[in-house]
């Protein structure tokens, strides 16, 4: 199995609803977000995927997060802006183009990340 990784980052503020504890209140991350492909072949060029590609398709979808208020975005209107939901949020969107995807990890911090993948 092969597999290939990009890393990207965005700044946006949250606050998780029914969380009793600091994290309750408004506050803010610069998000680092990192995607994993995966493929049992590589194409005729010997690669996975361009990084290009996924970088792209990344870019895209952090655009729309980028210094904003997550809860104040229709899908985090219904879903609590957690880490977790975050992941899943950025692996539903990506994998609409970018086949191979494998999984999401969001890093709050660089001791606290969440991964999704199915």
């Amino acid at each position: 199995m092969y597999s290939v990784k990009v890393e990207l980052s965005f700044s946006a503020a949250h606050n998780l609803r029914e969380y009793k504890g600091k994290c309750e209140s408004l506050h803010g991350h610069n998000w680092k977000i990192e995607v994993l492909a995966c493929a049992g072949q590589l194409d005729k060029a010997g690669m996975l995927l361009d990084f290009k590609h996924l970088r792209s398709q990344l870019s895209e979808v952090l655009a729309e997060l980028d210094h904003t208020y997550l809860n104040e975005l229709e899908y985090f209107k219904q879903v609590n802006p957690t880490s977790e939901n975050l992941a899943k949020y950025i692996y539903d969107r990506l994998k609409k183009n970018v086949t191979e995807l494998k999984a999401v990890t969001v890093w709050e911090n660089s001791t606290s990340c969440a991964t999704y993948e199915e």
